[in-house]
């Protein structure tokens, strides 16, 4: 592509050289630099790309993008930006021919809900005959096929190629995550979604290398109504006034609130042969009764964002209703049906505000009683350890410590950590450091109505240990456990 044309969206200065020649690729890792690219300098938290200039040129980079006054040796031209990684947005969107624009784009921010309600909104286009693609944190599918990424919300180059992707595949719709980060980061610059939606916003996210504080998060999360058309707000949510300042969108609200354009009422907690789920109705922009089989109040919310996003597309009342009836998310409260009289569930639950979530929707069920299986990830924050165990040790009957993804660690050093946080709320526990004999431990003294409740996996497929990922689902080891196995209930 010409670099005069790649360049068409971004505000730049030349510093050096001409712009009328062609470009082969946009390359933002020195590594991948190839001859005639254009390699653009992002300044990392980490490192400053801009000091591998004279490695990208050795490689034959024929045009350099910064956003520093520096000098270049060497025949190359060099273009100054204000920010490197808003031009790599703007210019992979140029390379790839704005495939966002080619689809229906439907982007979800929140702390939580954001993938639930993504699957939900899937599904519901599936239903209706649609080819969609998906985007977040469980990775991209495109037409049912999986693609590995890196982050919840891809780095723009990455993200543009998906989109292309899908548009080559024939898809209609994207859905995605649009993370905080990734809004903070530019991920996403540049593109206009059809609908935003904001789930709901509390503590997450906040350190040295994610937001320095709640003021800054939701100010990112703020930036997706500035570019939408149509933004989709969680009334109930106490900074719903917040996230829409300087919003350039029409908003549309859903919620228990009065003047709600979507409003639910009269919510049922479903519990009955080893499943778990929700009734609920609403009215406003859909008169119906709605039912879905993921548990929890929250999901009467993920249920209204799906329902107005498909209200807007044009998709019938019935094809809404039956995805709503019909849907499971891979490790999201998620049930692997075992028996019915015991419930088993996993959920990718992994720090405090998601622990305490979870917990307080499978209290709502009334179970006799909640057992929690779980660990924590080695090479993180302490203080993760301590509450997520003093939460698990207040909300839940008993804890059974036992093996995440250990990384460099010890097991028995996390949940010693883990047992600082039960000592404070004098909760019950026991350990048993390797997690399939923890899963069977449970599923062996399962109590009729009890909810047992593998925290930490959701939908990952491996354990890390002193740097290797070893192959580990936790559906088969329940599966093949309670294949053709009877429980001894009490």
């Amino acid at each position: 592509m010409q670099l005069r044309k790649l360049l068409e969206q971004v505000d730049y200065k030349v510093l050096k050289g001409k712009l009328d020649l062609s470009v082969t690729d946009v390359i933002y890792d020195s590594r991948k630099v190839k001859k005639d690219v254009a390699f653009l300098c992002i300044s990392g938290t980490a490192v400053d790309a801009h000091r591998f200039i004279p490695d990208a040129v050795a490689k034959g980079a024929s045009v350099i993008v910064v956003q520093k006054m520096i000098e270049v040796e060497g025949n190359v031209t060099v273009i100054q930006v204000e920010s490197t990684r808003k031009a790599l947005a703007l210019m992979s969107a140029s390379l790839f021919d704005y495939p966002a624009k080619k689809m229906i784009t439907i982007g979800l921010t929140g702390t939580k809900g954001k993938t639930t309600t993504t699957y939900m909104i899937q599904k519901m286009l599936e239903e209706a005959g649609k080819k969609v693609g998906v985007i977040g944190t469980i990775g991209a599918v495109i037409n049912g096929a999986k693609v590995k990424t890196e982050n919840t919300t891809p780095e723009s180059y990455e993200l543009h190629s998906l989109f292309n992707e899908m548009v080559e595949a024939g898809c209609e719709y994207v859905v995605m995550e649009v993370s905080s980060q990734g809004l903070k980061m530019d991920r996403v610059a540049g593109i206009e979604f059809d609908y935003g939606v904001f789930t709901n916003f509390s503590a997450d996210h906040i350190g040295p290398t994610e937001h320095a504080d709640m003021e800054e998060y939701l100010y990112c999360k703020s930036l997706l109504f500035k570019q939408c058309k149509v933004g989709i707000i969680n009334k109930d949510d106490d900074y719903y006034v917040g996230v829409l300042e300087g919003h350039t969108c029409e908003v549309q609200t859903f919620g228990f609130s009065e003047g709600a354009d979507l409003r639910a009422s009269n919510i049922d907690f479903l519990m009955m042969h080893g499943h778990l789920g929700i009734s609920f109705d609403v009215e406003g922009k859909l008169n119906a009764h709605v039912k879905t089989n993921i548990p929890g109040r929250f999901s009467s919310y993920n249920s209204m964002v799906a329902l107005l996003v498909g209200i807007n597309i044009g998709l019938s009342k019935e094809v809404m209703l039956d995805a709503l009836s019909n849907i499971t998310v891979r490790g999201r409260a998620e049930i692997v049906k075992v028996s019915d009289e015991f419930i088993v569930m996993i959920d990718y639950a992994h720090n405090a505000v998601s622990v305490e979530s979870l917990l307080t929707t499978v209290s709502e069920y009334n179970p006799k009683r909640i057992i929690c299986v779980y660990g924590c990830g080695g090479n993180r924050s302490k203080l993760r350890r301590y509450d997520m165990g003093e939460l698990c040790g207040k909300m839940a009957d008993l804890s059974i410590l036992t093996c995440d993804n250990p990384r460099d660690e010890e097991v028995s050093d996390i949940n010693d950590d883990i047992k600082v946080g039960l000592a404070r709320s004098g909760g019950n526990y026991m350990e048993i450091e390797d997690r399939t004999e923890a899963i069977h431990y449970a599923l062996d003294h399962a109590r009729t109505g009890d909810i047992i409740i593998l925290i930490g996996k959701g939908h990952e497929e491996y354990q890390e240990i002193k740097g290797v990922k070893h192959y580990y689902n936790e559906r088969e080891v329940i599966e093949e456990y309670a294949n053709n196995r009877t429980f001894a209930l009490k």
